[in-house]
């Protein structure tokens, strides 16, 4: 098999005081068909653990240790400006592959040069066959969220063929290197949560789809770094929806966002917060809102890195 007849995928991961569940993803690809990867780890400065490790147990491997917690999408920018690759495949650190993941993702791009990202079929790593990604659709313009298609459900076959989607998912993200150069890289203010979907936006803006690919299969851990519920999750999902929010909703869309916000989702999450007892998670919402209203004039809020 000649590598050369297939394009080079830079797989991008970052690792954030996880070295040993990092090593689980890279070991998943030691068995992986298609023949010419190369696999970029981002070490988000951390604090525990030894990131040496992976170097030294996958010799192969690029390791860039970064001073500073760039966040997710600071430090997948990092890897994609190290990227080699025809095709950039971002993928959270807290997953595995399957074999044949590779082949139907960069076929969707060779066989439609319209396709601007793609996503695999995700399941949940802890019940194998609940799904977590079939696609998403789009994200309402008032009240800044979507609807996961299959999330939660058991695979039953129903979705079997390709679809195009609003949005791809952060957990496992392909876009060609030549979008990348069009529409530039993700918006490094989010930190964490929305970037990928920020950036769906503009890749859908500069006129490409985006597609989820159902023959291609990985398994998704979720939330190792970040857990399920934590004050740190709560704080940038929150602070990340209101900037989307900001950046991607105009005019009179716009002033009834605002609305809907602070007259219906910011008093309900709170006294919802406050009834469960969760004053950790309170506080950690009411000083999402507050980054928000402390940087209503932060000329960062649209910026758009370039490759």
């Amino acid at each position: 098999m000649n590598t050369n007849d297939f394009p080079l995928v830079s797989v991008i991961s970052i690792n954030y005081n996880a070295p040993e569940v990092t090593a689980e993803m890279i070991k998943s690809f030691e068995n992986i068909t298609y023949p010419n990867v190369e696999i970029i780890i981002i070490d988000n400065a951390s604090t525990k653990g030894d990131v040496d490790m992976l170097k030294k147990d996958f010799p192969k491997i690029t390791l860039i240790k970064s001073d500073k917690n760039l966040g997710f999408a600071g430090g997948n920018n990092l890897g994609i400006r190290k990227a080699k690759g025809e095709f950039i495949l971002l993928l959270n650190n807290d997953t595995e592959v399957k074999s044949d993941f590779l082949e139907p993702l960069v076929e969707k791009f060779q066989n439609d040069p319209s396709i601007g990202a793609v996503s695999p079929k995700i399941y949940f790593h802890h019940t194998p066959n609940m799904l977590q990604f079939t696609g998403i659709s789009e994200i309402s313009k008032h009240t800044i969220r979507s609807t996961a298609w299959g999330f939660g459900k058991m695979d039953e076959g129903q979705f079997e063929e390709d679809k195009e989607t609003f949005f791809a998912h952060g957990a496992a993200m392909m876009v060609p290197k030549s979008v990348i150069e069009k529409v530039g890289l993700m918006a490094e203010i989010y930190f964490l949560y929305y970037e990928e979907m920020d950036w769906g936006q503009r890749i859908r803006n500069a006129g490409y789809k985006i597609f989820y690919v159902h023959n291609s299969i990985i398994y998704h851990k979720e939330s190792v770094a970040t857990g399920r519920e934590s004050p740190l999750k709560t704080y940038y999902m929150n602070r990340a929806r209101i900037i989307y929010m900001r950046r991607n909703v105009k005019g009179f869309d716009l002033f009834i966002a605002f609305l809907y916000q602070n007259l219906v989702a910011v008093p309900k999450n709170m006294i919802v917060f406050l009834a469960k007892g969760k004053v950790d998670l309170f506080k950690a919402y009411l000083r999402a809102v507050g980054w928000n209203i402390k940087n209503v004039f932060n000329r960062d809020l649209q910026k758009n890195p370039k490759l």
